[in-house]
């Protein structure tokens, strides 16, 4: 499957929710927490290649997720994803270090997830910041992004991970990994 999306930095959530529920949108899942845990090899080949290899707990739920190379159609991110739903996160994780992978990062967000037409949005809680993601069919993206005020020249093109990185940067003393303080 090709992965299209927007990924836009908002002030707050509250408003989006609100312009989804006039929209006549269907809320699909409430907040959610997210832990995500990235693999690479010790080298940083797939992270050099601009691949992604990820285990993504959501509650029971445990699901491994390829991403190819990103590329852009102006500000619309476009790659390969591949996920698959698996019983247990621990075997996964033995699994991969066996194949000479090691977990080299962190990345925790609270989720809701939300349909409007063909396009999913999701509202994300991060500890850097808020995020609305649409993704979906290209052609419907911005054109949602409209719908609920949202400006799609605002669109981010970096990943949480480069997000994260960037804003270290600006905050010095920060963990590498993306979480929140207990």
């Amino acid at each position: 499957m090709i992965e299209c999306e927007l990924k836009i930095p908002v002030a707050g959530l509250d408003a989006i929710r609100r312009r989804l529920a006039e929209a006549g949108a269907d809320r699909i899942t409430g907040d959610e927490h997210e832990i995500n845990i990235l693999f690479d090899s010790p080298d940083g080949r797939l992270a050099a290649s601009g691949l992604v290899l990820r285990v993504r707990r959501v509650g029971p739920r445990n699901i491994l997720t390829f991403k190819g190379p990103a590329s852009y159609d102006g500000a619309i991110k476009q790659r390969r994803e591949i996920e698959v739903e698996i019983s247990s996160s621990e075997h996964l994780s033995e699994l991969l270090h066996a194949l000479g992978y090691e977990p080299w990062m962190r990345y925790e967000k609270h989720r809701e997830s939300w349909m409007i037409g063909e396009v999913r949005v999701e509202l994300d809680h991060t500890p850097m910041g808020d995020f609305v993601e649409l993704e979906g069919p290209t052609d419907f993206l911005e054109e949602s992004a409209r719908r609920l005020g949202l400006d799609h020249s605002h669109a981010v093109a970096q990943s949480y991970i480069g997000l994260w990185q960037e804003y270290r940067r600006k905050h010095p003393g920060l963990n590498r990994d993306m979480v929140f303080d207990s």
